[in-house]
């Protein structure tokens, strides 16, 4: 293995500046020699799949039988999800319907999550996190200078769906997350569900209770609920031939309206993954994005090469940006320039969930199978 000097991946476009990314003798990258070997254990958009899916179904409609929801989809207004919904209704499925505000919502995002239940005519639940809490939250993350920044909205979103599966004796919770345009992982990354390194971050750095905000913990997550509460995530995408740009035409046809970036229906994490990851941590998180729809065969290497030579932000744009998010999250923008300039941390500069993690090592397999 090599990781001197510069490098980019001969077969996408990792490279050396993203984390955990190392090279072999031929210049191809980990995340590429890995692929084959996880597309093999979770991606199946063949007739495997199509078994798998017909006893997901079945699986999920037999658990939901008199009941008033057999199953929980938790809609972003993002493609993945949004697909999902029309999914879920061709399959004869009854979805409860899970949005969750974490208070940065575009508008556009708004209209889409209207539109697509409209559409499905489902019920929809909004959980509303209580902003003042997760501004706070928010800020504490921007103080400890770690480098996952959107942990506050994701744990936040996925303890939500737990909590209303546990109420309305749901089993199954449909994720729109795929192996199709999602495979490469983020090795930068702290896991969002470390709920000690959340709480850890806010108690150093907040300024408020934790009041209004959901929070799952590790035995709950990994353990308790798959094992005794028989709470599985679903991941049905990864069962079928899945092509986003199809599914966005799809969509479009349905009132649906295309972001302009990926994940542009928060505005928190546009601002983090089109300034905050570049500027301070040096991470072009698309390249992550674009390697893996190398993988899944579509898009090409010059394609991608080529996309990234695109500009992260307006200059000018991105000001106006910041100081609405600024006047947003309640604090200066000079305090916010100042966080960005100064020095990055690691989650593990801070007490997290990694020894126990350790401790479950050896039950890894069980695990993973116990959660689907």
């Amino acid at each position: 293995m090599t990781s001197l000097g510069y490098q980019i991946c001969k077969t996408c476009v990792m490279d050396s500046t993203m984390p955990g990314t190392v090279f072999d003798e031929d210049g191809v990258c980990n995340n590429c020699t890995e692929f084959p070997v996880k597309a093999a254990q979770h991606w199946k958009p063949d007739a495997e799949g199509a078994k798998r899916l017909d006893a997901m179904l079945a699986r999920i409609k037999a658990q939901g039988e008199g009941k008033e929801y057999d199953c929980l989809l938790g809609l972003s207004g993002g493609v993945d999800s949004s697909f999902l919904a029309f999914k879920l209704r061709e399959w004869g499925l009854r979805p409860m319907v899970l949005h969750v505000d974490g208070g940065w919502n575009t508008e556009l995002a708004v209209a889409n999550v209207r539109r697509i239940v409209e559409a499905n005519q489902y019920d929809l639940v909004t959980e509303v996190v209580n902003w003042e809490t997760m501004k706070d939250l928010q800020r504490a993350y921007l103080r400890a200078g770690v480098t996952n920044q959107d942990v506050p909205q994701d744990h936040v979103f996925i303890a939500s769906l737990f909590h209303y599966a546990r109420r309305h004796g749901i089993k199954s919770i449909i994720s729109g997350h795929n192996f199709a345009t999602e495979s490469t992982p983020m090795r930068w990354q702290h896991p969002a569900m470390d709920v000690i390194n959340l709480k850890a971050i806010h108690a150093r750095y907040g300024e408020k209770p934790l009041r209004g905000y959901r929070t799952i913990g590790g035995f709950e997550y990994f353990l308790f609920s798959p094992a005794f509460r028989r709470i599985k995530f679903c991941h049905p995408l990864n069962l079928m031939p899945y092509d986003k740009e199809e599914a966005i035409r799809f969509l479009e046809g349905h009132g649906w309206r295309k972001y302009p970036r990926k994940h542009g229906e928060s505005i928190f994490t546009r601002i983090f993954q089109d300034y905050i990851l570049p500027v301070k941590f040096g991470i072009d998180k698309r390249r992550a994005h674009l390697t893996s729809l190398i993988h899944g065969g579509s898009m090409s290497r010059d394609q991608a090469l080529a996309l990234l030579q695109e500009p992260h932000y307006d200059p000018v744009g991105i000001r106006r940006e910041i100081e609405f998010f600024c006047r947003k999250l309640g604090i200066e923008v000079s305090e916010f320039d100042k966080l960005i300039a100064e020095p990055q941390r690691s989650h593990k500069d801070y007490p997290n969930w990694d020894r126990y993690i350790k401790l479950m090592e050896p039950f890894k397999s069980a695990i993973i199978k116990l959660r689907g």
